[in-house]
């Protein structure tokens, strides 16, 4: 147990992966997307990420600033940002100048979410990076100097303009201990992304807690877990609505790439057995119901883990089923 948080105190956020959905294009994507920022927003969530992914028919957030300009642009208060910046593919320096000026234009409301995966497949990863020495082992490096680029760096030779003094909140994210303990070191939040990959949650959070320094940003720890959450006005219309998010991940067993599918009314004769097994594994923390289902098992999610925010992320193939497993997911929160 931990420090005994309730439920009530727990932050909610919004990972939205874009989905394209099958017989809708990408266009389609980033309307509902826009849409349910703004309801959510309503509903009282505190940030609105976006993940970095390339070379998918299925995902749509590839040039994650863009979105988080859409998605701020539409609304007024809630905090947009990456869930996250991939930073591998990147030079340090132009990050810095996007979202120095993604700060500018909103400011204050921008996070910077960091990851050290490419975010795709190998020989994607190879075509972001070819003119780039750096990879996943030099990730810490890379955090730092983009870190000096955000802060008032006035020794630097290099500045990031717009950017340089904005200091931007920087999360670190991660599926295994490597980034939990460097976002301990450094004083910064860590998210974990339990959502597929739920293996390491409990070590990670452990570690990171263990290691945490105080930092300007932050004086004491602070984790987030981001977990798929299929909410409706009834068990059975939530465990259906789930049948998406379960073709989508077996997508992701096979290796194929299909866009997020309708929902159906069995999952048998969809997938083997070892296939089933493989999936359930990587959704191992997905929370569907009602909302006294949702209130009840997050509970105890929360007062196992002790996190101080649930991201949600949710697979839904209807927007506005969608829009309302967010709104019954933030009943249950007040709850």
């Amino acid at each position: 147990m931990g420090n005994g948080k309730k439920v009530k105190d727990i932050e909610l956020s919004v990972l939205d992966l874009v989905a394209v959905l099958k017989g809708h294009d990408a266009a389609y994507s980033f309307q509902n997307s826009l849409k349910l920022a703004q309801k959510v927003e309503t509903f009282g969530y505190k940030r609105y990420w976006f993940a970095e992914h390339h070379n998918s028919p299925s995902i749509a957030s590839s040039a994650t600033s863009l979105l988080i300009s859409h998605i701020a642009q539409g609304t007024e208060k809630i905090r947009v940002g990456s869930g996250g910046i991939m930073l591998p593919n990147h030079v340090p320096l132009v990050i810095a100048e996007q979202f120095g000026t993604l700060d500018a234009l909103y400011p204050g409301r921008i996070d910077l979410g960091l990851g050290r995966a490419p975010g795709t497949d190998p020989i994607t990863a190879q075509a972001l990076r070819r003119n780039l020495q750096g990879s996943g082992e030099d990730f810490p490096q890379n955090v730092l100097e983009l870190q000096q680029y955000l802060s008032d760096n006035p020794n630097g030779h290099v500045h990031a303009y717009p950017g340089e003094g904005s200091n931007i909140p920087i999360y670190l994210l991660g599926s295994s201990l490597f980034s939990a303990r460097l976002a301990g070191m450094l004083g910064l939040p860590y998210a974990f992304a339990s959502h597929f990959a739920p293996t390491y949650l409990r070590d990670a959070l452990r570690m990171y807690r263990d290691s945490f320094q105080p930092s300007e940003q932050l004086k004491e720890p602070y984790t987030i877990a981001c977990v798929n959450v299929i909410a409706a006005d009834s068990n059975e219309e939530a465990k259906k609505i789930a049948s998406s998010l379960y073709l989508y991940f077996l997508n992701v067993v096979r290796g194929t790439k299909n866009q997020l599918n309708p929902p159906v009314d069995s999952l048998d004769g969809y997938w083997s057995d070892a296939e089933k097994s493989a999936v359930m594994q990587s959704l191992y923390y997905t929370f569907i119901g009602d909302e006294d289902r949702i209130a009840q098992d997050l509970g105890t999610f929360v007062a196992d883990t002790d996190v101080d925010e649930i991201m949600a992320c949710s697979h839904i193939y209807d927007p506005a089923a969608r829009i309302r497993s967010y709104e019954i997911l933030a009943n249950a929160i007040r709850r």
